[in-house]
This record gives C-alpha cells, sequence and structure tokens, in this order.
C-alpha cells in the first residue's frame, strides 16, 4: 500500500478505522471460540479507538489537551499492533490479511 502524505492523519486513521471494522466483521464470521472473540473485540477497540482520538485532537483546548489526544492515540496503534499479532503467532489469521492495515 502506497501512503500519501497529502492525506490527513485524521483520514488515514479514519480508513484504518473502517479496515479494522471490516476485519473485526470477518474475523467474527469465522470464529466461534471465546479467545478469537475477546482478541477481536480488544482489537476492534483499540484500531477504531486511534482516529476518535486524532479527532478530538482537532478541537483540544491546549496544547497539552492536543498533546495527550495523540499521546492515547499512538498509545492505542501499538495496543492495535500488539493484538494483530498475538492474532497472527496464535493462528487466528494469516499474516497476509493484515498485510495493508
Amino acid at each position: 500500500m502506497v501512503i500519501n502524505n497529502d492525506i490527513s492523519i485524521q483520514n488515514r486513521t479514519k480508513i484504518f478505522a473502517i479496515r479494522v471494522i471490516n476485519a473485526y466483521i470477518e474475523l467474527n464470521k469465522k470464529s466461534y471460540d471465546d479467545a478469537s472473540k475477546v482478541l477481536s473485540k480488544q482489537f476492534l477497540s483499540c484500531g477504531t479507538s486511534i482516529g476518535a482520538n486524532c479527532a478530538e485532537a482537532k478541537f483540544a483546548q491546549s496544547r497539552a489537551d492536543f498533546l495527550s489526544k495523540y499521546s492515547i492515540a499512538l498509545k492505542e496503534a501499538s495496543e492495535c499492533r500488539f493484538w494483530i499479532e498475538i492474532m497472527i503467532e496464535s493462528n487466528l489469521v494469516s499474516e497476509s490479511k493484515f498485510k495493508e492495515m
């Protein structure tokens, strides 16, 4: 996937959130065990939170608030990466499923 630097962080994180939602739907079509349901919910939560925090930062009330929102978004992105790695390493999904993300 080619990243276009002309696209705002808000738009990129929104696109990512939509991909996360679609991946979540696909995971839940195939998975019936509790572990995969828990993992996919964690992934959905942090994957959509990244964009939400970036959107909130746009209307921050102070520089500290702005930095706090982006800091939270970065932490959520790190958590999202963790869940992706766990899902791949536990063979819940194939690595190719997340290549574009």
